[in-house]
């Protein structure tokens, strides 16, 4: 593909996620997107076969990038400390520094867009969409259990439940801070999560958090 037709190709990408996010995939029309981007339908046609086509390569680059970021921020923690409970307590503390000093409420989660609205999609859309929330499950329940491991919670917790709270504070906080208007919801819940993860798992041996 040459340069001019990947750049178009990525504007009709990121056209349709704002438009999705702000619409609704149901909401929003073929028509009104071509002319949005400014395109024929016949150049539209030449990058995706069809509304569909295009959900499901936008869905695949969402979701990619999330995994991405979640992976980069793992290793980050890692790097950063060798113990699983303050590498958890790094992970949150740079999430939540993705959304400080927003002036606008974050406009949402493409994958939550979608979730909604998935009557609209074929299957596949669906295993899309849980690769990234199945990544941040097992990879979170794994750190999850060396930390019991190494200092027993105060209550009896399931791993995997615990995990998952961290996705769905994410997708709640979005839909909140969307909802109210407010901004810094998000920050203010992953760092109510995060003070959560610290008192559930607070020990008399437990490293300083200081600098997280």
């Amino acid at each position: 593909m040459s340069k001019k037709g990947s750049e178009t190709r990525q504007r009709i990408l990121d056209t349709a996620q704002e438009m999705f996010l702000h619409r609704g995939y149901g909401g929003t029309s073929l028509e009104q997107l071509i002319g949005s981007v400014g395109l024929t339908k016949g150049a539209f046609f030449h990058h995706f076969n069809s509304k569909g086509d295009l959900a499901r390569h936008l869905i695949q680059r969402f979701a990619n990038e999330g995994i991405d970021t979640f992976n980069e921020i793992q290793v980050k923690a890692e790097r950063m400390s060798s113990d699983p409970l303050q590498q958890l307590l790094i992970i949150i503390g740079l999430w939540a520094e993705l959304f400080e000093n927003l002036t606008e409420p974050f406009p949402g989660c493409l994958l939550a867009t979608y979730v909604y609205e998935m009557q609209l999609f074929e299957d596949d859309v669906r295993d899309i969409i849980n690769s990234e929330f199945l990544l941040s499950r097992h990879k979170l329940t794994a750190l999850i259990r060396q930390i019991s491991k190494r200092y027993p919670p105060r209550v009896n917790v399931d791993p995997v439940a615990l995990a998952d709270m961290f996705m769905s504070t994410f997708e709640g906080a979005f839909f909140l801070s969307k909802s109210l208007r407010e901004p810094d919801i998000t920050v203010q819940q992953l760092r109510l999560y995060r003070s959560f993860i610290e008192a559930l798992f607070a020990t008399a041996h437990a490293p300083s958090q200081d600098a997280q």
